[in-house]
């Protein structure tokens, strides 16, 4: 693809050398850069791209883009490969992906789930009422990624990077698929892993400490706040009125944000719950109706997962049936950990 093309969208590029060149791969991983191919130099937590520009020049790319900053002293005699210099390289490694992938999101119907549990079941309750109602469907989490019916890879990431996740994404409009639903980490907000993105929904399930540390979040404030920025890409949101930082959520005023819950006034809620050892049991209002669910993973927490994914399915017009059959069956898979993920535990 043309380098100018892939720029579109990018404001504060200064370059150096042929726009017009052709652009074979994109890549922000020094080791993968292809001959003719264009290598962006990402700062962070534990290496800097920037570091790796002298390997990359061997292996003779298109262009190479850097962020405001970096030292250029390694570019300055570089005739045929164009230098592109941008305020923020991951902002635009995001804006390139997308570019180079056809703006894949742009065809697709994408909800995203934030919070510090529930993200996983979430969805693939989500996935569970969508495929009953006949629909192509696409999910990326922590588990794996799937693309109508199918799983395609286990996943290493929660959210992948941006240039993979545009190549996911794109796989997916290839298959036919209408709707994704995405597990959104507060890394992948924080690092505009999905930046560029319109969510056409997004839910918070709920908040609690975790991720914080010095390759993460330094406190819950940031981690937080990286959360809260999937309101600022999504049409419609859904947030857990029970939880305190929930309930924070619905004063959002650019996204239409309803709240559901069990113990505080809600525009969806969970009433006459019964829990045991192999169910959730519970009543709730399916459009007109107050209609008994039952959810076939055990805790109140299921509870509230299933709030959530009613509450994405009514909103998305699913009749009552459908919900609470698919509801009734969804199983959530077990990730099984490699090596390198049990010594991390």
């Amino acid at each position: 693809m043309e380098l100018k093309k892939l720029l579109q969208g990018i404001e504060g590029i200064k370059a150096k050398g042929d726009v017009n060149v052709d652009v074979k791969n994109v890549t922000n991983d020094s080791r993968k850069v292809e001959k003719g191919g264009m290598f962006i130099a990402i700062k962070g937590f534990e290496t800097d791209g920037h570091m790796f520009i002298k390997d990359v020049i061997k292996k003779e790319p298109s262009a190479i883009m850097v962020e405001e900053g970096a030292n250029l002293k390694e570019l300055a005699s570089l005739e045929n490969i164009t230098i592109l210099v941008v305020p923020d390289t991951r902002k635009a490694l995001a804006i390139v992906s997308s570019n180079f992938y056809g703006n894949p999101s742009q065809k697709l119907k994408i909800i995203g789930v934030t919070g510090t549990k529930g993200k996983t079941t979430t969805t693939y309750m989500i996935k569970e009422i969508l495929e009953k109602q006949g629909k192509k469907v696409g999910l990326i989490g922590t588990i794996a990624v799937y693309i109508a019916g199918k799983k395609l890879e286990d996943s290493s990431r929660t959210t992948p990077e941006s240039i993979e996740l545009q190549e996911i994404l794109a796989k997916m409009v290839d298959a036919g698929v209408e709707y994704v639903i995405m597990e959104v980490s507060s890394q992948s907000l924080k690092l505009d892993r999905v930046y560029g993105l319109s969510f056409d929904i997004g839910i918070f399930t709920n908040f609690s400490e975790d991720h914080i540390s010095d390759k993460e979040h330094p406190d819950m404030d940031d981690y937080y706040k990286s959360k809260l920025k999937l309101f600022d890409l999504c049409k419609t949101g859904f947030t857990n009125v029970d939880d305190l930082h929930g309930a924070k959520v619905a004063k959002i005023q650019n996204c239409d944000i309803k709240t559901y819950g069990i113990d505080n006034s809600a525009n969806l809620l969970a009433k006459d719950i019964t829990i045991t050892n192999t169910y959730a049991d519970f009543k709730v209002k399916l459009g007109e109706r107050n209609e008994r669910v039952k959810v076939g993973i055990p805790g109140r927490f299921s509870v509230y997962n299933a709030l959530a994914a009613i509450s994405v399915a009514l909103k998305l017009g699913v009749d009552a049936e459908t919900i609470k059959t698919a509801l009734e069956v969804v199983r959530v898979p077990r990730k099984i950990r490699t090596c390198r993920e049990h010594k991390r535990a």
